[in-house]
């Protein structure tokens, strides 16, 4: 106990010394004269953190190779788990009509992100293969649904399979460079394969409309009818067929709703996937190239699927996030949200479904609740990764693999 404690108060004085100059100092001006103000409650917050954090880790760890951690979850059975995941879906989809517009668009992003972060695991956790241009996928299903539109008239539900199909079409041309690379040369390749997508949106100006992208891209439908206030076409519109007044939170549920059903069949799908053939596959290509060539498996078609399969989630999330925003231009599909993608993916737990869900939530969440540390949000970004990595690695929510023991 007093060496945990010893360790924890030099922890907090370490974080003292880290936090101090980014956190604790403030510049102020008055006049000519500038001096720089102590910003006290950073400070000592940030220790008393360091210091808990540092006092409660014993108990999460295990201290030797074969010793359990000291405090752990109560196991739940199968059956119990399908009752929760079903309660949860439940109180997702009633939970919009009792709170704020804000709340719900809030939850809107954290549902494409839930969408990326599972098509990305099945990359980067299952198969193993590390994808540094996910976003190049999401920048192809995004102006594929917008082209559609402004080339074709094209609505959403016609261009949603489209998408899909272009952006797995993308997946399956970049899996040819990378099928004789791997670790990071793997990575520099998929890094440039997105810088490359983002580069071609803004040169092909005559397209794509360049630095400017696409506007006026509309809402997705429903069942034909538009969730606007005055339709376009001259047909009923939703609130018209339904003896509505039009109102705006309407629109943001429906999208809300959409998107919630998108993310449960992305994680249906992949979650029944995972228990076939071509998922245990992938998880043999992640545990050793060799190994899974010997066992007669072709490495080739493995990573082909699993760039395709990953690429073609992408490209769902994609479309609704341009038919969510009304707009595109490749400024929204930087590398920094490959970064966050991944970072995701991570944070919750490689190959873990239930941790790339928590961490999306988080890394979502918690930069809006804590707006007043927006300058400071990629700095606080990185220190997470890195006490993450240091501290739990194997990320949130671990994936946990079955396996047989064998009486001595």
């Amino acid at each position: 106990m007093f060496q945990n404690l010893k360790n924890a108060v030099i922890a907090a004085i370490m974080a003292g010394v880290i936090i101090a100059p980014v956190f604790g100092l403030q510049i102020l001006r008055r006049g000519q004269e500038t001096y720089l103000q102590p910003e006290w409650d950073y400070i000592l917050g940030g220790m008393a953190i360091i210091f808990v954090i540092q006092l409660l880790r014993p108990l999460f760890i295990r201290r030797k190779s074969g010793d359990a951690p000291r405090w752990r979850l109560p196991a739940i059975s199968d059956k119990g788990r399908q009752r929760a995941v079903l309660v949860l879906v439940l109180f997702a989809l009633v939970w919009p009509f009792f709170t704020g517009r804000a709340q719900v668009d809030i939850a809107t992003l954290v549902l494409i992100y839930i969408m990326l972060g599972l098509g990305l695991n099945i990359v980067v956790g299952f198969a193993g293969l590390l994808d540094l241009g996910f976003v190049g996928f999401y920048a192809v299903g995004a102006y594929t649904y917008a082209l559609l539109f402004h080339w074709a008239g094209w609505g959403f539900w016609q261009a949603l399979p489209l998408a899909g199909l272009m952006s797995a079409f993308f997946g399956f041309i970049l899996g040819f460079p990378v099928l004789r690379l791997r670790g990071d040369y793997l990575a520099i390749v998929t890094l440039g394969f997105g810088e490359i997508i983002r580069l071609m949106l803004i040169n092909l100006y005559g397209l794509t409309g360049g630095p400017d992208g696409i506007s006026g891209i509309p809402k997705p439908s429903f069942f034909g009818y538009q969730l606007v206030r005055r339709s376009t076409d001259g047909t009923p519109t939703f609130h018209e067929m339904m003896g509505w007044t039009f109102n705006s939170q309407d629109v943001v549920i429906y999208l809300y709703l959409m998107a919630l059903c998108l993310a449960l069949v992305t994680l249906f799908v992949s979650s029944r996937v995972i228990r076939m053939p071509i998922g245990r596959a992938w998880e043999a290509l992640r545990e050793d190239e060799i190994a899974c060539r010997s066992l007669g498996l072709n490495p080739t078609t493995i990573k082909l699927s699993a760039f395709t399969m990953g690429a073609m989630f992408a490209g769902f999330g994609g479309a609704f996030f341009a038919a969510r925003q009304g707009l595109v231009n490749p400024e929204s599909f930087t590398f920094i949200e490959s970064a966050l993608i991944l970072a995701i993916v991570v944070l919750g737990g490689m190959g873990s479904q239930v941790g790339v869900i928590l961490a999306a939530i988080l890394l979502t969440v918690v930069p809006e609740i804590a707006r007043e540390f927006a300058q400071y949000r990629m700095l606080i970004f990185g220190l997470v990764m890195v006490v993450m990595m240091v501290w739990r690695p194997q990320g949130l929510l671990p994936v946990k693999r079955p396996h047989v023991e064998m009486e001595s």
